[in-house]
């Protein structure tokens, strides 16, 4: 994974070097034309109203389209890994006085699609819905999708009228990351709506380039332009994209191949010839994505046993799993990339070596004629989880193949992300000692901090594992009190290091997030992120 060095150095200046947006582009914008049906990979639609659910995936469908952030990432370039940008923010910065403060500068003029005016009340407002208990608009169901995207936060407050605070835990300097998940809904459309956030579902307000047309849950999302929009670069090229719920990848394609849909996520591996042949262009790009096992290291877990772990590793033919997502992917020899500057050299080499698996395997006291027995959960499909099942039964029977048999208690995809959020020592998932759940690392936090990190174990974050480490937790302590960006760099690395070495999880695959698109699809800019611009379709 390649990295822009750049665009770590204006996380620390706040962007504040970066051109404003101006008028005069606004009204250069083209007028909007045409329409688009996007056969999305969900059984329901991303929540509307501000903090969508179904993990990174709903933040392209109901995220970034009908709102926006204060700090937004960069998704118009395809040959390079993006950098963070001014959202709703024009600059931010660290407090030199007290680093735990950030300042976030608020962009004038900008109006929520109700016509009310976006500033730093709206701002808190917002921060409460999702982070103060006591408020009266708290949202439990936006809450739960955000909250564990924000663990730095510990209070906020205005400064001016377009002005806020918002001061983290301790010295963070990767803090801007986790401000890309928190999205701005509208105050004033709460309030005319009777405060109730079901209604609010139906008729969103936010500041993003698309306004709401007709949602019918479960089925589809018309999304028309917002003429108002105040980033000219982000302006709809479409007069209106329908997004339409399609789960079952052979039903998307079929619904390519005849018309009814002009674009889809996630073909089915085995119809890209047939979708090439028809006149169908696959795209996809380099993704930071990994499709992987985290492993219990709780109390009675049989994966406190470095020897299992490593066995669950080594048994795997990724080869063979690439060749099952049709080459839409490349073997995952850790959480990122080689080529990530957070790779390192870790000593335990990720491969396929089923007799050496056996071998631990049997060390460990367990053989294929008494295997390990265990349950995991895993979800059944949706944005981010291409192939889920299929890729899970391969493993499964690479695994008996060595002494360890699983079984898998199979969840709709928000089901799974709610047990990986609730972390394995959850009452309610006894007995479960993995947990299967893809997701972006894009940036450090992302990539790292949040899974190794004991600070991070639930409720305060991911670390779904309970893996705890004193070196590992110290590294990360130095990650975030860095302004050097070779030394987080190295620190980074180190922490991947162990983490390999310790086998903490089973790494499978990285996918690149293939689309298929009909000749009716005139452009599209495939982001190297799981993020995924839509106002580029036209």
């Amino acid at each position: 994974m390649d990295r822009d060095l750049p665009s770590r150095r204006t996380l620390m200046a706040g962007g504040a070097a970066l051109a404003l947006l101006g008028a005069t582009g606004r009204a250069q914008a083209a007028s909007p034309s045409g329409t688009l049906t996007y056969g999305i990979s969900m059984t329901d639609l991303p929540l509307t109203t501000g903090q969508p659910d179904r993990g990174a995936g709903g933040y392209q469908f109901t995220g970034l389209t009908l709102y926006d952030p204060l700090v937004a990432w960069e998704l118009d370039v395809a040959d390079r890994p993006g950098k963070l940008i001014p959202g709703l923010a024009t600059a931010w910065e660290s407090d030199p006085a007290d680093r735990r403060n950030w300042i976030f500068r608020l962009r004038d003029g900008v109006t929520f699609h109700d016509g009310s005016a976006f500033d730093a009340d709206a701002v808190i407002w917002n921060f409460d819905k999702v982070l103060n208990k006591e408020a009266p608009h708290f949202d439990q169901r936006q809450a739960a999708q955000v909250r564990p995207r924000l663990p730095g936060v510990a209070s906020y407050k205005k400064i001016d009228g377009m002005t806020v605070q918002v001061t983290t835990k301790a010295v963070d300097s990767l803090f801007p990351y986790q401000m890309l998940w928190f999205l701005i809904s509208s105050p004033a459309q709460y309030e005319k709506l009777g405060r109730d956030w079901g209604k609010f579902a139906f008729e969103p307000s936010g500041t993003g380039p698309y306004r709401i047309g007709q949602l019918q849950p479960r089925v589809r999302i018309e999304l028309v332009p917002n003429t108002a929009y105040w980033n000219p670069k982000r302006m709809p090229k479409l007069s209106k994209l329908t997004l339409a719920c399609m789960p079952e990848d052979l039903s998307r394609v079929n619904a390519l191949l005849s018309g009814n849909v002009d674009l889809i996520e996630l073909p089915a591996p085995d119809a890209v010839p047939r979708l090439k042949a028809a006149g169908m262009r696959i795209v996809g790009n380099d993704t930071p994505h990994v499709w992987n096992y985290h492993l219990s290291m709780i109390e009675g877990s049989p994966w406190r046993d470095l020897r299992l772990r490593k066995a669950a590793n080594l048994a795997i033919d990724r080869a063979g799993v690439v060749q099952l997502m049709g080459g839409l992917a490349t073997p995952a020899v850790g959480q990122v990339q080689p080529s990530s500057p957070w790779f390192g050299k870790p000593t335990f080499k990720i491969e396929t070596d089923v007799d050496l698996a056996r071998k631990l395997v049997q060390e460990a006291g367990y053989s294929v004629k008494n295997p390990l027995k265990t349950t995991m959960i895993i979800p059944t499909g949706g944005t981010g989880q291409m192939l889920s099942l299929p890729i899970n039964e391969f493993v499964q029977q690479s695994w008996a193949e060595v002494g360890i048999q699983v079984e898998f208690r199979t969840v709709e995809q928000e089901v799974a992300y709610t047990a990986w959020r609730q972390g394995a020592a959850d009452p309610s998932l006894k007995g479960v000692t993995a947990s299967n759940v893809a997701y972006v690392t894009s940036d450090p936090f992302y990539a790292i901090l949040r899974f190794y990190d004991s600070k991070q174990i639930s409720p305060n974050g991911v670390n779904w594992s309970h893996y705890r480490n004193p070196e590992v937790d110290a590294l990360c302590d130095k990650v975030k009190t860095s302004l050097d960006m070779a030394e987080q760099d190295r620190l980074l690395a180190r922490i991947h290091e162990i983490v390999v070495d310790d086998a903490v999880q089973v790494w499978v695959v990285h996918d690149s997030n293939p689309h298929a698109l009909s000749p009716r699809v005139k452009s599209y800019t495939q982001a190297q992120h799981w993020f995924q611009d839509l106002s580029t379709l036209a």
